[in-house]
C-alpha cells in the first residue's frame, strides 16, 4: 500500500516530489513581502476558519472529481488491494496536494495580513485537515448527496455561529472522526465515477456536432456548471456592493470581474484527445474556434444580462451604452480566451485543480480589468473599442480560415 501512496505522491508532485520546494518557496515569498509591507486586516476567528476550509474543501473536490485522476484510480483498483489502506493512502495524498500546494498559498497571505497567535496556527491546521476528510467523506457518499449537503450546511452554519468559541477546535475534531469512520467504511470504487466515465465516451463520438460537444462537456463536468452557476450569483448581489457608485463608469468593472469564468476557457487544456485532434486534422482551426469562442462569448452574455438586469431591480438606469459595453466585454473576452487556448494552452498540469488555479486564468480578467478602467475614465472610449473589436474578429476569421 505504501507503494500506491507513492504512485499518487508522485504523480501530484512530480517524480521526484520537485513541485513541493517551488510551491513551498512561493508560499514563503508570498507571506514575507506582505509581511513586511505592514499591511493589516481585521478578520474574524470564524470567517477565517470559512475560508480556510470552503477553500480546502473545493480544492479537494476538484481533485477527486477530476478526469485524469479517475482514470489513474482505475488503474490503480485493478491492481490487488487492501480497501481501507487503499483509501487512506488515497485521502492522504491528495489532501496533502490541496493543502500544500494550494491552500498553502491562501494560509501564506491570511497569516500575513491578520493578527494571530500561535494557538491559532494549530486551530488552522486542523480546519485544512477536518476539510480534507469532510470533503473526501461526501464525496464517498455521492448517491447519498441530500446527506451529504445537510451535513455540509450544518458544519457552515456552526462555523458561522460558533468559530469564534475556544472548544470549536474540540468540535472540528469529533466531526472530523466521524468523517474517519465514513472513510473507514468505505472502498476505492466509492471514489470512481463509473456514469462520468460512461458519459465521456458517449461525447467522444466523433459524429456528435461541435456543439453539442460543448454541452455534453458541461454535463459531464457538473461542478464546471456549479461555477457558472457561482457566477451568475455574483452577478446578482454584485450590483449591491457597487451602489454606492451606481454610475455608468463602475458598470465595466463589473463585466470583468464577471469574465472571470475559469471552467470553459481550458476546454483544449484539459482534454489532451480534443486538441490533438483538432491540431492534427485539417481545417480544425477554423470549425473549432469560431464556435468556441461564440459558445464563450453566450456563456459571457448570460451572466452580463444577469448583471445587468439586477443593476436595474436594484440602481435603474440601465442605458444602450452600457449593453454595448457589456457585449463588447462578453466578446472581447471570449476572444482572448480562445487565443491562449490556441497558442499558450497550459501542459504541465497533473490534474484538472491545476488548470483552474493556474496564474494564466488572471490574464483575461487583467486585461479587462484595464480595458474596464480606460473606458470609466474615459467613456468615449467604448465606442471605438467596439469598432476595434469588429475589425480584430474580422482578421482572427481571416486567420482561423488559412491553414
Amino acid at each position: 500500500m505504501k507503494m500506491t501512496g507513492k504512485a499518487f505522491a508522485k504523480k501530484l508532485f512530480g517524480a521526484r516530489y520537485e513541485r513541493l520546494p517551488r510551491t513551498l518557496l512561493i508560499d514563503v515569498i508570498v507571506f514575507w513581502g506582505l509581511y513586511i509591507a505592514g499591511f493589516q486586516v481585521q478578520i474574524a476567528p470564524s470567517v477565517r476558519i470559512l475560508m480556510i476550509s470552503a477553500f480546502t474543501a473545493g480544492v479537494m473536490w476538484q481533485a477527486l472529481s477530476s478526469g485524469d485522476n479517475i482514470t489513474e484510480l482505475g488503474h490503480m483498483l485493478m491492481l490487488p488491494h487492501k480497501s481501507r489502506e487503499f483509501v487512506f493512502f488515497y485521502v492522504a495524498a491528495l489532501g496533502i496536494y490541496a493543502v500544500l500546494t494550494k491552500t498553502g498559498l491562501l494560509f501564506a497571505v491570511v497569516l500575513a495580513v491578520s493578527v494571530w497567535k500561535p494557538i491559532e496556527m494549530v486551530g488552522m491546521l486542523l480546519c485544512m485537515i477536518h476539510a480534507v476528510l469532510m470533503a473526501a467523506s461526501v464525496y464517498s457518499l455521492r448517491k447519498y448527496w441530500y446527506a451529504g449537503g445537510i451535513w455540509t450546511v450544518a458544519i457552515v452554519a456552526v462555523i458561522l455561529f460558533l468559530g469564534s468559541r475556544a472548544w470549536f477546535s474540540l468540535l472540528l475534531f469529533v466531526n472530523g472522526m466521524f468523517a474517519v469512520l465514513i472513510l473507514w467504511r468505505a472502498d476505492g470504487y466509492a471514489f470512481y465515477q463509473w456514469e462520468s466515465k460512461k458519459s465521456y465516451a458517449i461525447r467522444k463520438r466523433k459524429k456528435a456536432a461541435l456543439w453539442r460537444y460543448f454541452f455534453r462537456y458541461l454535463n459531464c463536468h457538473k461542478n464546471y456548471l456549479l461555477n457558472t452557476a457561482v457566477m451568475w450569483c455574483v452577478a446578482l448581489v454584485l450590483p449591491y456592493f457597487l451602489r454606492e457608485m451606481a454610475s455608468m463608469s463602475v458598470v465595466p468593472v463589473g463585466f470583468a470581474i464577471l469574465s472571470l469564468n475559469t471552467p470553459i476557457g481550458i476546454l483544449l487544456s484539459c482534454d489532451r484527445d480534443l486538441e490533438q485532434a483538432i491540431r492534427f486534422l485539417p481545417g480544425q482551426k477554423r470549425r473549432f474556434c469560431i464556435p468556441y469562442s461564440l459558445f464563450i462569448f453566450f456563456c459571457n452574455m448570460a451572466v452580463d444580462v444577469i448583471f445587468l438586469l439586477s443593476w436595474q431591480i436594484q440602481n435603474g438606469g440601465v442605458t444602450v451604452l452600457m449593453i454595448s459595453g457589456a457585449v463588447f466585454f462578453a466578446l472581447q473576452s471570449a476572444v482572448l480566451s480562445v487565443l491562449l487556448e490556441w497558442f499558450y494552452p497550459i501542459r504541465d498540469w497533473k490534474i484538472e485543480s491545476d488548470l483552474w488555479h493556474h496564474p494564466r486564468k488572471y490574464v483575461v480578467p487583467m486585461v479587462m480589468l484595464l480595458l474596464a478602467g480606460a473606458v470609466s475614465a474615459w467613456p468615449v472610449l467604448l465606442p471605438v473599442l467596439l469598432v476595434l473589436l469588429a475589425l480584430e474578429t474580422v482578421v482572427l476569421l481571416f486567420i482561423a480560415g488559412g491553414k
